[in-house]
């Protein structure tokens, strides 16, 4: 396209390393939205099978609870990290390079992993991976940008950072199909298909050009140093804390200090650069605070439906095929938030859809708070239904809103918010399941105990209880002792089934009060900023680019 196709002024990007806003005909839009789909569901499809199935990846590749527990970890740190590198990447070497290194480097370790199977290869593929789905997500925002008109790129962008969360509920609708047709190995060659019809499809209808510039500095590198490893750390003290457990483990806090010292250092660094890779001065505005630490505690307590609808259904004994009808309804209610989240954005307004986004997730919690050992799946259509709505419903308009105060301010600054806005989505991600996770098992400890205390066997009740216990294994042990020695283990594990449960009840009241808070503070923050007669953000970035483009326009005709 550049050596036929003479760009105007009006179409040249507004970020150097993305690519020129030409108009396309309708054909041709279709084709790049298709795209933007698919690199967005390959940038997610691929962790959440394994974050799905995981117990089911631990068992067949013969791994312990701790080291299952770094698959998500070594995901989650590259995926934060690899947009810190890879927006310069795209502005000093270009589009294509980035595109066919990062689909490229996806597929070898996919790949590999085919035939090389074990705890350092699942890690490796998942932590190439991060770095593949950093770029992907980028990817799919580029491609939709391409797809909408000039009125409509802010859109383009709430759904390109909209499709990848649609990962996560699908991967749970396709995964039973996939371990019935194969052991683990099926999940991966469905990645790997994935990521080659990507990379074919890119190469078919490539993005346009894009402007270079210079943009590594030697600098850089040592902020890398310093904040890669100090992110890596965090990470891995977040997803294992739970599993060896905060307290008995002294390598978690060696290894939070030592994160803490890292990304302080590293924050310190850009802060004292006059070109730094963070903008530490805008981030630390209490704007762009306020809408990271808000999308940040959404994310956390999103974890109602990840971890406690399934956390409570695992407990209960079902499995992933028994949830296949909840997660389609899920998907569907998923994809329905995100149409809303498109049809009724109003830019005067743009928090909104974070305040009903908190105010549903609050109404599923307190509906869940009422599970019973004999709570099944379509007892949980609805809340589950309301949360995945209100996922999609969130996350665009939040993107949007620190999207336009970051180009108000100056396209170098778009860096710094896509760090800290995918970093509070990632981090927020495993923040919610270590603390959801740890309050849970603390919890059910405290009503073991409670039940425990409360079993007397002098009580007729509970001697009822355990004869009742020990005659239903009557047929299979003939042993008066040994059966009544099975009959209190049996009954035994039915007051675990019930701690567990009344635990996750306790865990969905603390979620439904947090969303509440999380609610009123953002009605607040909305009535403050009218007394104030504060203009949206993304008001004034639309006025901004509506004078640009004029003046372009007419450029052009003179």
């Amino acid at each position: 396209m550049a050596d036929t196709y003479q760009f105007k002024p009006h179409e040249r990007p507004i970020i150097p390393g993305s690519p020129f806003n030409p108009d396309h005909p309708i054909e041709r839009m279709v084709a790049y939205g298709a795209i933007g789909v698919l690199a967005g569901l390959t940038g997610g499809l691929g962790n959440a099978l394994v974050t799905a199935n995981l117990s089911y990846f631990q068992g067949t590749l013969g791994l312990s609870a701790e080291e299952a527990a770094w698959i998500p970890a070594a995901y989650v740190a590259t995926n934060v990290c690899a947009n810190l590198v890879l927006v310069k990447f795209r502005q000093e070497f270009g589009l294509q390079l980035f595109l066919r290194l990062v689909l490229g480097g996806y597929i070898l370790a996919t790949l590999m992993h085919l035939f090389v199977h074990g705890f350092w290869s699942a890690v490796l593929v998942r932590a190439v991976s991060g770095i593949a789905a950093a770029g992907l997500t980028t990817l799919g925002v580029l491609t939709f940008l391409q797809a909408m008109p000039p009125p409509k790129r802010l859109h383009g962008v709430m759904i390109g950072v909209s499709v990848p969360q649609l990962a996560t509920p699908l991967a749970r609708v396709i995964a039973p199909s996939l371990l019935e047709w194969g052991d683990w190995r099926m999940a991966y060659m469905f990645e790997l298909g994935l990521a080659v019809l990507t990379l074919a499809a890119v190469l078919m209808l490539p993005l346009p050009p894009s402007e270079r510039e210079k943009a590594f500095e030697r600098t850089d590198f040592v902020t890398m140093a310093l904040l890669f490893p100090g992110v890596g750390l965090l990470c891995a003290v977040l997803a294992l804390g739970r599993t060896v457990w905060w307290m008995e483990s002294a390598w978690l806090g060696w290894a939070l200090i030592g994160s803490i010292v890292l990304i302080a250092a590293g924050i310190f660094v850009e802060h004292r650069r006059s070109n730094p890779l963070l903008m530490t001065r805008f981030i630390g505005q209490k704007p762009i605070l306020r809408i990271c630490a808000v999308a940040f505690c959404i994310r956390v307590i999103i974890g109602e439906q990840a971890f406690g609808t399934v956390g409570l259904m695992s407990s209960l004994g079902l499995g992933v095929d028994q949830l296949r009808t909840l997660f389609i309804i899920v998907t569907l209610a998923s994809i329905a938030g995100l149409v809303v989240a498109l049809t009724t954005f109003r830019p005067e307004s743009p928090a909104r859809p974070l305040q009903v986004a908190c105010l549903l997730i609050a109404i599923a919690a307190f509906l869940d708070a009422s599970a019973t050992n004999l709570t099944r799946p379509a007892n949980l259509y609805l809340s589950s239904a309301l949360v995945g709505f209100a996922a999609l419903l969130f996350i665009g308009p939040a993107m949007v809103i620190g999207l336009s105060r970051a180009l108000l301010c100056g396209p170098r600054f778009f860096i710094s918010w896509l760090v800290v806005f995918l970093a509070s989505q990632n981090l927020g991600g495993l923040v919610g399941t270590a603390l959801w996770g740890t309050l849970q098992t603390i919890r059910e400890k405290f009503h073991s105990h409670s039940l425990v205390e409360s079993v007397m066997l002098n009580n007729p009740t509970d001697a009822a209880r355990l004869a009742a216990s020990a005659q239903q294994l009557s047929g299979v042990v003939s042993d008066p002792a040994l059966r009544s020695a099975q009959g209190a283990a049996l009954l035994s594990r039915q007051v675990t089934r019930e701690a567990n449960v009344l635990a996750y009840n306790d865990v969905f009241m603390v979620i439904g009060s947090c969303a509440l808070l999380l609610l009123l503070w953002g009605i607040a923050i909305e009535l403050k900023m009218r007394r104030r007669g504060e203009i949206s953000p993304i008001v004034r970035f639309a006025q901004m680019m509506m004078a640009k483009m004029a003046a372009a326009q007419k450029e052009e005709q003179s």
